[in-house]
């Protein structure tokens, strides 16, 4: 009797390729990998994706439209980028690497365009002029992207640690710190000892982050009203 062959869609592509990313990440993502977790041979993916690369474009473009989907837009400007940034933070730490994905691709897929058009209507409003508009935006998006693929990359460094050398040891970075100088390490020191680089990551550090960008955007725009 001759073997069935799996059954294979856009969407289940697209479901599987998330899958390989959060087990091995976009290191070691490829075409093969991706067949072999779907049951069939790599040229049959061909025929839904012109190339990785496209690939990765039409996952970018999925969450995209995620975020669009999930923000809800209130208050003034800045209560709107605010809120537009967090919806950004929260679906990419669900779907692993799509920090990578968007850094990788151009904005050539529809719900790309749209999210970035989403974002400059929230300054529609300012006195900002065109060129700081995209400006806010980009910088705005860069800080999201980065502190997401920060804490994404510690929190792999740290797993791998433990995995070469057991029990993570706070005490061998200790005796690091207490071997240098005050000049070289003192102020450093002492804020590890405190716990306050335990705040890399989490919510507040991306809050105090993402209101020092809005601030500084506020401080232009009284600027130019004056």
């Amino acid at each position: 009797m001759k073997k069935q062959q799996p059954q294979i869609s856009e969407d289940k592509i697209l479901e599987a390729s998330w899958a390989l990313l959060e087990e091995e990440g976009i290191e070691k993502f490829s075409m093969r990998r991706l067949a072999d977790r779907l049951g069939i041979q790599a040229p049959s993916l061909y025929w839904y994706f012109k190339s990785k690369l496209d690939l990765y474009q039409r996952l970018a473009s999925q969450v995209s439209r995620i975020v669009l989907e999930e923000y809800r837009s209130e208050g003034d400007w800045k209560a709107q980028l605010a809120g537009i940034a967090t919806t950004i933070r929260n679906v990419h730490r669900r779907y692993p690497c799509s920090t990578q994905l968007m850094m990788l691709t151009l904005p050539h897929e529809p719900d790309i365009i749209r999210l970035t058009n989403r974002m400059l209507r929230c300054l529609e409003a300012t006195p900002l002029a065109q060129e700081q508009k995209i400006q806010t935006v980009l910088a705005l998006v860069n800080y999201v992207h980065n502190f997401v693929l920060d804490d994404y990359q510690h929190q792999r460094n740290v797993a791998a640690m433990m995995n070469d050398q057991g029990d993570f040891q706070k005490g061998g970075m200790i005796r690091l710190l207490d071997d240098m100088s005050e000049e070289d390490a003192g102020l450093f020191r002492r804020l590890f000892k405190s716990g306050m680089f335990e705040l890399m990551g989490t919510d507040r550090s991306f809050e105090f982050g993402l209101n020092l960008i809005l601030l500084g955007v506020e401080q232009v725009i009284l600027a130019q009203e004056k």
